[in-house]
């Protein structure tokens, strides 16, 4: 039986509107949880909303409103964005709720049962942008908050203190039993780090302001926001109750299968130190992930109120539609890493894959092919007797549900999406090669039958392998290829298994193009209705295009460019080929189920020890070819001068089969 799963949001401060850094980690969060339903699992996806402390009751006062009065009027606005993107979650958890606050108290209280709160003075430097203290050697010059980048306040206040000095080492022992809480590596070795300098205790009471929850038997102090705030995990599912009197508790805590918090990595520290300590103290289990995304920029410059680029979700929707804009999030950032919206990358993204991609996958056969030739009806074939090209199609497309399957699991949205897509252009070409538009010229409609059948399975199995991203897209395709919607049922596990569940005889359902492409007209006014203006190098490239009209054929199309997949490779073995000079065969972890070997003509610059360990950038999509008897998968980049050559490498520790852009 399927266990159930279980993923969260942060929930997100109301002192401002949504915008596209809420949108991307509450679609992430909608994805996993689709995911987990269409393989049969109860899923359960909370968001919700942080509406106490010291930065709401002073925005509320600017507004002239009373704190509660402030965070509903804010509140609709986020619910309206997560309906908007087609984001469905189970639970919208708002603090101020009076389940919430019970649940806050009985934490606190079993945390004092405990022995772990003690009450004491406390004097230390404070942001209230965070709503956190900060420690002398976290600060900036000038006494600035290293986030937000404004100055602390000194607070001195008796505060009730939660003995975290206690939960060092057991915090590291429970890091060591489970080497995967904090995904992804790079952020939990920060975390461990932080925690092996040993743990100071934490306040967690201010007496400085009335907006929050009051301490249990001391209502001159309020509940610190940030234990209030973690707390919203359990409280919205009714704990922690006792055994038994809360059945959402009980399904999606106590007895989940995974429990997954979704954060920013700016908030890591809260979940990944403080959260785990409470429950260890209060006795309630721990979730199994803490899952940490990083930054997007906008058009490459940072998020900022000065520079009027804080985008909400909802004019992006009206002009792509929900499911493009999902995509685009899924699709352009590994998850875990920082990344940048561009709108341009969005309209090349949405014209170069899914136009030129899906969209052109689907019109062929099912608006072109099938209904002139084939009366619009899903064909019947003998499976058995296909041949070479169309068994390899189907081999592309289970080693796909495999890979897709492993990286949905483990929140690698970018390499499920890569996985997909090299199923569809694996489709096109089987289209291109098979010349389903001579077949149909001929009496005898076998092949034709068959190779229509094997791009409708095909098809079939993209929209439930895409679903979790793009699920009102996924199911205007199904449609088309009269099939019902998708429906997850829990414990039926509806990923694709078996070929040849497409039902002989249907009919299919030509309807608009799914993806219709944007002509340059379409692309300068969808960019002038969103504000977006035409960058200065952008004129000056265009001007000197003008001046020296250079011929045409001295450029390439961005379509083009995009049919190069570039990827970042790990090299994990290295060494000569017999009988070359030049050559060294690598092995290159590329993100695969395995690592690909590919032959690069550079040992007359490298020893093959100098390599290994090197990430290297790979075209990962060039037609393998045979060096010195040998099978070269890919080509590794570098650049030369007159007589040196330099691998080009990527400095950071990204991860293998990333996309290089």
């Amino acid at each position: 039986m399927a266990r159930p799963y279980y993923v969260t949001t942060p929930i997100y401060y109301v002192n401002d509107r949504p915008h596209i850094g809420h949108a991307y980690s509450t679609v992430a969060a909608d994805v996993v949880s689709r995911y987990q339903a269409i393989r049969g699992k109860p899923s359960y996806f909370l968001t919700g909303l942080d509406e106490h402390g010291l930065k709401i009751e002073r925005r509320a006062k600017e507004e002239a409103l009373a704190p509660q009065d402030f965070v509903d009027r804010m509140a609709a606005p986020f619910r309206e964005a997560w309906e908007e993107l087609d984001c469905q979650h189970h639970g919208f958890i708002r603090t101020t709720s009076a389940q919430h606050k019970e649940n806050v108290q009985a934490l606190w209280k079993r945390m004092e049962e405990r022995g772990d709160i003690y009450l004491d003075d406390y004097e230390d430097w404070y942001c209230v942008g965070c709503e956190s203290f900060k420690t002398e050697k976290e600060l900036l010059e000038g006494n600035l908050c290293p986030i937000h980048k404004k100055p602390v306040e000194r607070i001195k206040e008796r505060s009730y203190f939660f003995r975290l000095s206690n939960y060092t080492q057991p915090l590291l022992d429970y890091y060591e039993e489970h080497p995967d809480f904090v995904q992804p590596d790079s952020r939990f070795n920060e975390v461990k780090s932080f925690v092996r300098e040993g743990l100071r205790d934490l306040s967690i009471s201010r007496t400085s302001f009335r907006w929050g929850i009051p301490v249990p038997g001391d209502p001159e102090h309020v509940i610190y926001v940030w234990l209030d705030a973690l707390t919203n995990y359990i409280s919205a599912l009714g704990g922690p109750a006792e055994e038994g009197e809360e059945p959402l508790f009980d399904e999606f805590w106590r007895n989940a299968g995974t429990i997954t918090h979704i954060v920013g990595k700016d908030i890591l520290r809260f979940h990944a130190i403080y959260w785990p300590a409470f429950l260890l103290s209060a006795g309630v289990r721990l979730p199994t992930h803490v899952w940490a995304h990083g930054w997007l920029t906008v058009n490459g410059e940072k998020m900022s109120k000065s520079l009027g680029n804080f985008l909400p979700p909802g004019p992006l929707v009206e002009a792509f539609g929900a499911d493009v804009l999902r995509y685009y999030f899924m699709r352009e950032v590994g998850f875990g890493q920082d990344g940048d919206f561009s709108h341009r990358n969005l309209i090349n993204r949405y014209n170069g894959e899914l136009a030129n991609g899906l969209g052109n996958l689907m019109n062929r056969i099912v608006a072109s092919i099938l209904k002139k030739s084939l009366d619009g009806q899903v064909p019947s074939i003998d499976l058995g007797a296909l041949d070479d090209s169309d068994r390899a199609l189907i081999s592309k497309a289970q080693s796909s549900v495999e890979e897709a399957a492993k990286h949905y699991e483990a929140l690698a949205f970018h390499r499920a999406l890569d996985t997909i897509w090299e199923l569809v252009s694996a489709a096109n070409k089987y289209v291109d090669s098979t010349e389903p538009w001579m077949l149909a010229k001929q009496d005898d409609k076998t092949r034709l039958r068959q190779v229509c059948y094997t791009v409708l399975e095909t098809l079939r199995w993209v929209s439930i392998m895409l679903f979790p991203v793009m699920p009102q897209k996924c199911n205007e395709l199904r449609a088309q290829l009269g099939m019902p919607p998708l429906l997850p049922t829990e414990q039926v596990d509806l990923w694709p298994s078996a070929w040849g569940g497409l039902r002989p005889g249907a009919q299919t359902k030509p309807s608009t193009p799914l993806f219709p492409r944007f002509d340059e007209a379409q692309e300068r006014s969808i960019l002038e209705r969103l504000g977006v203006e035409r960058p200065a190098e952008d004129d000056k490239k265009a001007n000197a295009m003008t001046e020296s009209e250079p011929s045409k054929d001295d450029f390439i199309e961005f379509d083009d460019f995009m049919k190069l997949d570039l990827r970042v490779g790990l090299v994990k073995t290295a060494e000569r080929v017999e009988k070359s000079k030049k050559l060294l065969k690598l092995g290159i972890d590329a993100g695969e189920s395995a690592p690909r070997q590919i032959l690069a003509g550079i040992s007359e610059h490298y020893a093959p020890e100098d390599l290994v360990g090197k990430r290297v950038v790979i075209v990962a999509n060039l037609k393998p070819r045979k060096l010195m008897g040998l099978e070269s998968q890919g080509m590794v980049l570098a650049a030369s001068d007159d007589d040196r050559l330099s691998v080009l490498v990527v400095e950071r520790d990204v991860e293998p089969g990333s996309r290089a852009k």
